[in-house]
Formats: structure tokens, sequence, C-alpha cells
């Protein structure tokens, strides 16, 4: 499952939810027949310990109390690669029924479900499958109770999910999981970019899996047979198949004993998993295929067989497509994108265990010959012979790629869910061989692999041409990988971080708070972090409701243009020097303000924060780059008109706007937006900054490893001098109070629909009703999966792979809303309004019960303590406490009224400020295949 993006706000199976109090259930019973053998333990590489149970599970266990969490993480080596004729998308059907009750997790009378477990860790999990892995992977508070849980549960459903014919899909009630599969793949059918990707591999090889979308074919979701599904299970859900990894806050010998109990006494299975073995021949000439679909821009594609992805060859064709694509100093970029051939380049890469695949592709504007930037993209690609790859280019792409090494191993939870990619190469000791094998790798390497892979005969692209001289790329098999990585070692463990409560008591305490002289308000929360890591928040505040008038876009724009130069550093200057610190640096914002976020380590942090003052006093704002940012705009704009989902979030937002044209929070149509961008001069960018940029009305907040005094004589440094030629006065926020609106949007040719129910809520997040209303909405749609309308639209109605609500109350304006989104394909979108008004008018009739709210309260706090634990984003409630003028004891006050609500205050909480007949839909679809769903105004 693929989670949602964009204003879908988490549709996917990633919220918090509610613990049991009765600890894990039992062992499933075929658990507790098998002999226990002691685990033998294989191999440690920095820090991560590899155990092999008695059935020939594989254990690794990584520990680290820097963090109180832990992240469970089980992967089976079975993907869509494993798939037979007829049996297409099983792999990733199998991921989702996994979900559904198992013997002792929903079935047995009393217990609790899969998801339902899930929610009460206040988690934030998920399922994934893909060629030749599956995984699911939670992260959660760690304590021995919650542990116990995840390995009851993991175990149970390895061997224990009945894959029921009902919950795939039931012939009577025409309902099951199946319609929400085929909705996921709709969804990905609205997609023309992708489509196009998927049919260009589907050309490139002849009879591999890899060929095939891992999602499978629609009439093999729609009419998969049920016993050779269960078949698949049993025959690749087994221990001997799988890979279970724990990352996090535990006692390493106690938690393999408690491994060893829950999944060592699961017998062996008496058979033996049959390799695959149909190996792709090679390619013997251009092959080309060509999509025609409604979209709003073009796309052109080029993709090459490579090796797979624990050959040697990986390291240099990784550091290859950083050479090509990175903006701004990538070939294709500076060949594509700055000549305004393209808006956007890429490259999609996958890790595979057998010889694997690469495409580079390019975003087109439609008034583009798509001949000319075909051909361009080609000269850069296979013309390496009078180009060659330059040491330069090597060092910054590995620089690049190094640094997002770093940053994942010095997140365990982040590295226990990237080692699954190297698990489905061969090995997970793969990610640090990768690593020392980039270090070492030349421009001579990468010159010789583009040599050997990117040429015409290897290629699949837009047209066939034929040719008289055959040059063909054998593409090696896969090595052996067992004696790749036999006695690997790796490097010294990362430096680990201290024990760290993250409660708001806590937090507060240790909190240091400060005001410059210029006005700058301050807060910093030293501690020490694994790897040294600190992260830092600055928020720059700009303008009034008069100076921002008709601002919006040259704000915008200003705010996105600071990292493109300075005035004495270019646009790569500025990405290498960011990349040589460490430092994932994230700048963004608008007319009324910029938000900048800094990660990195102690060590680099001053430097970072220099360069960061650099980029905000002092930016170049040069005319090449307003001018590529301003295609890439355009090109973005152009590319949503046609699409469901945008479209649907600007009627939803234009609906609640109350302001006018021209104000700075007013909400222009796609096309009115296109006209403004294209009419923006690099002079309206350039005055902005001049008249708004200051440091007096800003908010800074650090929370990691660092030294206060340092970092607060810097700060006076770099900002206590800096204020804005215009003042600053805030803006408050308004809300237009729509009532029963209805607007249907026509999107022809899309598989796709999307629904908004919103309804406004004039409260601030201080009114007596915040606590019980933010517990109604939990129990209405914002449970991960597990809601009232999740379990109507999606579980029981199959109608929808991504449904839920938002509860959205400002702090210092009454300009509040409730939202409900649901994504169906267009001929079920009225059912989808039906069943949601329905469990709507439910919620409100009869009320929610009081093992509902228990549940919500738990699982809500659990959520709230798994925030705290992400130093970026505490550090940036932090930064916007300061504004507000709060502490943490805001926190910690809101969990003492969430705890000491009665399911009487929520109700009726709901009841006064929720009103079925207010609530207004936005739907936006091909209707006219199916019927409008509602009479739309226009």
């Amino acid at each position: 499952m693929k989670l949602l993006t964009a204003f879908m706000l988490s549709a996917g199976i990633l919220t918090p939810a509610f613990v049991s109090a009765a600890g894990a259930p039992a062992a499933p019973a075929a658990v507790k027949s098998a002999r226990l053998a002691a685990p033998v333990k294989v191999t440690t590489v920095e820090g991560i310990t590899e155990y092999r149970l008695g059935n020939g599970m594989r254990v690794l266990l990584f520990p680290d109390a820097s963090k109180p969490t832990l992240t469970t993480n089980i992967v089976y080596m079975v993907g869509s690669r494993h798939e037979n004729y007829g049996e297409t998308g099983m792999a990733h059907l199998l991921e989702h029924l996994l979900f559904k009750p198992t013997a002792n997790f929903g079935i047995k009378k009393g217990s609790k479900t899969p998801v339902e477990v899930l929610n009460s860790t206040g988690a934030e999990f998920n399922g994934t499958t893909w060629y030749d892995r599956t995984n699911y992977y939670s992260t959660f508070p760690a304590n021995e109770e919650n542990l116990a849980t995840m390995l009851a549960l993991e175990a149970d459903r390895m061997i224990n999910s009945p894959i029921d014919q009902n919950d795939l899909w039931n012939p009577k009630t025409q309902k099951g999981e199946m319609t929400v599969v085929r909705n996921e793949f709709e969804m990905g059918e609205s997609d023309p970019i992708g489509v196009t990707t998927e049919r260009l591999q589907a050309v490139a090889f002849d009879w591999h899996n890899y060929g095939k979308s891992t999602i499978g074919a629609r009439s093999d979701i729609e009419q998969v047979n049920i016993p050779r599904l269960r078949a698949f299970y049993k025959n690749y859900y087994q221990p001997d198949n799988a890979v279970l990894m724990v990352a996090g806050r535990f006692d390493e010998a106690k938690v393999l004993k408690q491994v060893n109990e829950k999944f060592g006494r699961i017998p062996k299975p008496a058979r033996t998993i049959q390799p695959t073995y149909t190996a792709e021949p090679t390619q013997d000439g251009e092959r080309s295929v060509t999509v025609r679909r409604n979209g709003g821009t073009q796309f052109v594609g080029a993709g090459y067989h490579v090796a797979p992805s624990g050959h040697a060859d990986e390291a240099a064709l990784s550091l290859l497509a950083r050479i090509m694509v990175d903006a701004p100093g990538g070939r294709l970029h500076r060949a594509l994108v700055e000549t305004k051939l393209a808006t956007k380049v890429q490259v999609d890469a996958v890790n595979n265990l057998e010889p694997s695949y690469r495409i580079f592709g390019a975003v087109v504007p439609k008034d583009v010959k798509l001949d000319a930037t075909q051909d361009a993209m080609l000269k850069v690609l296979e013309d390496l012979k009078s180009q060659p790859i330059t040491e330069a280019e090597v060092a910054r792409a590995r620089v690049a790629i190094n640094k997002q090494i770093e940053l994942a191993t010095n997140d365990t939870a982040q590295l226990a869910i990237a080692l699954t990619e190297s698990m489905a190469a061969g090995d997970w000791r793969l990610f640090f061989l990768e690593r020392d094998r980039t270090e070492k790798t030349t421009a001579a390497d990468v010159q010789a692999v583009a040599l050997k892979y990117l040429k015409p005969t290897n290629r699949t692209l837009g047209r066939f041409i034929p040719t008289d001289t055959v040059d063909r790329t054998e593409v090696p098999g896969t090595p052996n990988i067992a004696a790749l990585v036999d006695g690997y070692k790796g490097r010294a463990m990362v430096a680990q971080g201290e024990a760290f409560d993250p409660s708001p008591a806590n937090i507060e305490a240790r909190t240091e708070r400060f005001t410059l002289a210029n006005g700058l308000k301050g807060a910093l929360l030293p501690k020490k972090t694994k790897g040294g890591m600190v992260s830092a928040n600055l928020v720059l505040r700009t303008g009034t409701v008069d100076s921002l008038k008709g601002k919006a876009d040259a704000g915008a724009f200003a705010a996105s243009l600071l990292m493109r130069g300075t005035e004495r550093l270019s646009r790569q200057e500025i990405k290498d020097a960011f990349d040589k610190l460490k430092a994932q640096v994230a700048v963004g914002g608008g007319a009324e303000g910029v938000s900048a976020s800094v990660t990195t380590t102690r060590e680099n942090l001053a430097p970072a924060m220099a360069l960061l003052a650099e980029v905000l006093r002092k930016p170049a704002f040069a005319d090449s780059e307003f001018a590529e940012l301003q295609r890439e705009r355009i090109g973005r704009i152009e590319q949503d008109m046609p699409e469901p989902q945008p479209l649907a979030f600007n009627a939803f937002q234009r609906l609640l706007d109350a302001t006018p044209e021209g104000h700075v929070k007013h909400v222009e149509t796609l096309p009115q937006k296109l006209a403004l961008v294209r009419a923006l001069k690099v002079e309206d960018v350039k005055a902005f900054h001049s008249s708004f940029y200051g440091a007096g009305d800003a908010t800074f907040a650090a929370v990691g490893d660092f030294d206060p005094k340092e970092v607060k004589a810097q700060l006076a440094t770099l900002f206590g001098d800096w204020r804005a030629a215009q003042p600053y006065v805030r803006i408050p926020g308004t809300i237009k109070n729509a009532v029963g609106e209805k607007i249907a949007l026509a999107t022809p040719d899309k598989a796709n629909s999307v629904l908004v129910a919103v309804h406004p809520m004039l409260l601030k997040d201080d009114a007596q009703a915040f606590p019980a209303l933010l517990m109604a909405n939990h129990m209405l749609g914002g449970g991960a999966l597990r809601s009232r309308l999740a379990d109507r639209i999606r579980q029981k109605e199959g109608l929808s792979y991504g449904v839920g609500s938002q509860l959205n109350i400002p702090a210092r304006d009454p300009a509040g809303l409730w939202l409900a989104y649901a994504i169906s394909a267009p001929q079920n979108t009225a059912k989808v309004e039906a069943a949601l008004r329905e469990e709507i008018d439910l919620a409100i009739k009869e009320g929610f019960t009081a093992a509902e709210l228990a549940k919500a309260k738990k699982g809500w706090k659990q959520g709230e303590e798994v925030y705290r634990t992400e130093d970026g984003s505490l550090a940036g409630r932090l930064a916007n406490y300061l504004t507000l003028d709060r502490t943490m004891a805001f926190d910690k006050d809101l969990e003492a009224k969430v705890a000491a609500l009665t399911v009487a205050q929520v109700n009726e909480a709901l009841r006064t400020n929720l009103k079925p007949a207010s609530v207004s839909i936005v739907s936006a679809g091909d209707f006219a295949k199916s019927g409008k769903p509602s009479e739309a105004k226009k």
C-alpha cells in the first residue's frame, strides 16, 4: 500500500490509536508445538547483529537507547517476481489481507484485530509490496507490553491468517478488500506519467516479471482464485522466508529470547521454495511505446536494462543517476530544464535481486516539441564518449549520496525500514557494502557503466529504428551475495544518544527561551543524540494585510529562490556546501513569511547556520533561476489542471475563502493562478525581499546535540542587526461559513475521483469543546484504517482505498474546519457520499461508545508521544509556540483534558458543532460515464 499525498493528509495507514491493557495474546496454537532451539549468532555489523533461529528465520537486532521508540519490520522474501500466470497482484493482495482478523487477533472472541492492535500502540505503521519482497513495519512507544503485542501479532499473521474469501470478496454482499485494491489500481491509472513508465517497462521486458506492475492486472485483482492465493500465502509466509528487524530502545538479550519464544516455535515447513528461473533475454534493438491519454503535460522516458543491485556496477550506476538528474548541476537538468525543453527531469530506480532497470524521464510542456526534448535527452545519455564523466561530478554525487546514507544511519527507525531494500537486493549488509563501494568508485568506473548500458540497442523509447549492426548489452547475473558479505565487519558503531523522556513536563524543564535585542525569540533544547544530530527551525514573518496586497506570488517566488543562489555562491555551490556539511536543509514559505529547517551534526551546525543566514539575507535572484522556477510552476499548474485531486482541493479552498481578490490569502482558480505566475517579473521578487525580509519578528528553535551559549551568540551575530524595511502585523485567518454547498467538477478520462466533505467550525483551540472534538474526529475518521468512516467505506463497502477525516482548529482565530475525504471510482462517488452522510448522521444521533472513546484517548496520547520523539517536528512546535506565547504546558494541559473527557461530553461537542445539513461536498472525476454524483453549482 502506498500513502496518499497532498491534501489527502495521511489517507494511508499511518495514525495513532489504542493499546490493550490486557497485554499480548497468547502465541498461536501452531507455534507451541515446535521444539525451541537456541538462536545462533551470524554476524555483527555497525551495531546490528543477525541471528538465525532453529526454523531458519533471520533476526536483526539493533538497540538504540537515544529515542523512546521501537521499530519492528518483518520482511518476507516474496513479491510480484514470484507470481505466476493469472496471479499478478497476488503478493500485494496478501499485504492487504494480513491486516484482516487472524486466528488470535480478531477471530478469537474478545481479541482485537490487527488494525486495532496496530492503532493501539499509537504507532506509525504500514505494509508495502515490491518486486522481490513484502514488508510490514511499525514504530511505537518503547515498552514491554507494546513489543510483546507486536511480536505476537506478527507471529500470528505469519501462519494464522485465514485468507478468507469473504474478506477478499463476498459474492452475496458484493463487498470486500478486492474493491479497495481495485480502487488503488484505478488511482494509479489516473496518473498518465506513471502509466507511461509502467508501459515502457512492460515493453522492455519480454518474459521477466519485472516488466509487470506490482499491483497487478485489473482482471487478476477482480478474479483472483482464493485457494491459489491461500497456497501462495502458505508457501511464502513462513519463518525460513522471513527476516525480522527490531530496532530502538530495548535489552538485546531479553528481546532475542522473546523473539525466539514467539517465532522459534513455529515449525520450519517441509516444503522447499523453488527459485524463480525466468531470465530476460538480451534486448536486440530499440523499442517504443506511446500512451495517449488526457493530461496537462507531455513526458518522454528512456529505459535501459542494467545489472542487479548486488552487482559491482550498482555503485557506479547510482552515481551516474545523480550526475544526470540532480538539480541544478545534473547534465539532463542543464540540457533540458535550463534550455526550456522540460520543466523537470527524473530517474526511476529500484533495488532488485535479479537483472534490473533504469528509466530516465523528462516532463515536457505542451508547447514544446517532444522530438526536440527526446533528441537532446538521448544525446546527453548516449553520447558520453565525447563528453566523459568527470571526477568533479563523481565527487559531488558521492557527497550527496553519503549525506543520505549518514542521515539514515543516524535514525534507527529509518534505517530499519531502509534495510528492506537491501534485503530485496540479496542481503541487509549490502546497505553498508554499497556505501563502501561508492566511496571507491572513480569517474572511469562511472564512464564504463554508462557506455556499457546507455546505448540504443539496450533502450526502450518512443520509436523503433532498424539497424544493420547490432550492439547488444549482456547484463550480468546475480552475484553470490552470501560469499560477497561473508566476514564483512563494517565500520565502528555510530555514537549513541541519551535515553530522553519526551513528556511535555521534561521537554519544558529542559527548554531554555530567550529574546534577542532585535526581537527574535528562541527556544533551545539541548540533549545527547545518536550521531550527534541536531535539528533547528527558523521562521521569519513578514508584512501586513495592506502592504502584502497583490504580492502573494512575489512572496512565494522569493522563498523558493532563496536556495538557488546568493551574491557569493551559485545554486550548485550552495547545494555542495550543505552536502559537505551533512546538512539536510529545507527553505520554503510565501508572502507572509519563510521557514527554514536544518538537520545536521553538532560540529556542522555553526557553519550550516552561517550559510543559511547568507541564503536568507543575500539572495542573488538570478534571471536564469527565476525563469527556470517560473517554467516549473507553469508546468506544475498545467499538469494539475486536468487532475481530480488538485481541482477538488482548489475548489474546496475557494469555497471557504472569505478574502477579496488581491488579498494575500485569496485563493485563485488554477487558470487565474497560471496567468499570475506568467505575469510575474524577477524585479517584483527582488523588491519583495528588499522590503519585507528581516529577523525582527522571527522565531528560532533547536533540539539535539549543541552548545546553547554558542547558538545564542551566533544567532545574535547572524540575525541581531537584521530588521525589515516594512513592519510586520499578523494577518488574521478567516473562513467563509459555507453551508450545504455541492460542487461537481468534470475530469474526463480519469479512472479515479476525489470527494471532499467540509464543515466550517468557528472555533479556536482554546475552546472548551476542542479536546472533545479531537476525540470525536479521531473516532469518526481520524484513526488509521480503523474509524467509523474507514470501517464503513473502506472495510465494509470496499469503495475507497483512502478515506478519513481531519480537524483543523487554529490557535488565534475562530476559523477552523472539519473535513472528510475519500477517493473512489467515479461511478462509486455517489455511494461514497451517501455512506459518509449516513455515518455522520449515525454518530450524531446515537453517539460514540465508552469503549471507542477509551481506544481513541490512548491511541491519540501515544501518537503525541511518538511525535515528540522526532527532533525536527519538536523544533517546529517549539518555534511555533514562541509566537503564540505558549509553552509545553499547553500539551500537558491538553492531554489532561483529553484524559478527563466523558463520552457524554464528546457526543455533545459533536452534536453542537457538526450539523449534517451544513456539510458541503466537493467532488471531481469523470462522471460523464456514470452520471453526476450531485448537482453542481456553477
